[in-house]
């Protein structure tokens, strides 16, 4: 997706390229995904053991950053990283918090000493304050949480527990346009491209109910939003689905000569 483009310099890119930030994002995304999984099991030992390997391997990938700033700014971006996943997770499934997630992040923090710790913060608070900075790991991160909930939404059975899940992720779209005035409504567009993707991609096991669901998002948001942001939207969310829709006529062009 061309996010990026046309958009003020990122002033983090000497320090985590686009490659490295979308790793970071994607990290995130792994040790979130590992710790919700076993983060409500009645064994502590096993939660200990299972959170220290999250640790030590988010550890090893922010050491590898090439100077003490970037390897800073790789933790600042991991922390945000499984920040929002939280933050995400616990207004979709209604949850008062997610207390592994927690310890997991106090204690990737409590290496830093004071001078680190300053840094630290930074980095983190430039990430939120700064839309167009580590705007490739925004977009990766954003991408991953929006597409993690649709999917959660359309295995749903009910009608009831599909909205359960709907409105917190139509919310989440609104706030992000709302509070990201220049890089908002992009993150918003390639989330809408790539639920759109993941239907033309399963046409089999998407549900009636995950379609309808869908279509109910869709909607919502162009209620909810001005209609020259939403048509902006629309016409973003189309660059990129005919992106993906051309390089697969070409891949399976390719693959039958």
């Amino acid at each position: 997706m061309s996010t990026a483009a046309n958009l003020p310099a990122d002033t983090f890119f000497a320090l985590a390229d686009a490659e490295s930030q979308r790793a970071t994002a994607r990290l995130a995304q792994d040790i979130f995904a590992g710790v919700f999984r076993q983060a409500f099991t009645p064994d502590p030992e096993q939660l200990g053991k299972i959170l220290a390997e999250f640790e030590s391997r988010g550890i090893d990938w922010c050491q590898a950053g090439e100077s003490d700033a970037s390897r800073i700014l790789r933790l600042a971006l991991l922390i945000t990283g499984l920040d929002q996943w939280g933050l995400a997770y616990t207004q979709a499934f209604n949850l008062k918090a997610i207390p592994a997630l927690t310890a997991l992040i106090s204690s990737l923090r409590s290496r830093l000493n004071a001078q680190s710790d300053t840094s630290f913060q930074q980095f983190f608070q430039l990430i939120e304050a700064v839309e167009t900075d580590a705007v490739d790991f925004k977009v990766e991160l954003r991408r991953s949480i929006h597409l993690a909930l649709w999917h959660a939404m359309a295995a749903c059975e009910t009608p009831e527990e599909a909205q359960n899940i709907l409105q917190p992720l139509g919310s989440m779209l609104l706030v992000l346009n709302q509070q990201m005035p220049v890089v908002g409504w992009r993150l918003v567009a390639d989330a809408l491209a790539h639920i759109q993707i993941s239907l033309l991609n399963d046409t089999t096991g998407i549900s009636e109910l995950a379609k309808e669901s869908t279509q109910q998002l869709f909607e919502s948001l162009r209620h909810a939003l001005p209609e020259e942001r939403y048509q902006a939207i629309l016409r973003h969310s189309s660059q990129v689905l005919l992106a993906w829709q051309q390089l697969r006529r070409a891949n399976e062009s390719g693959m039958t000569q």
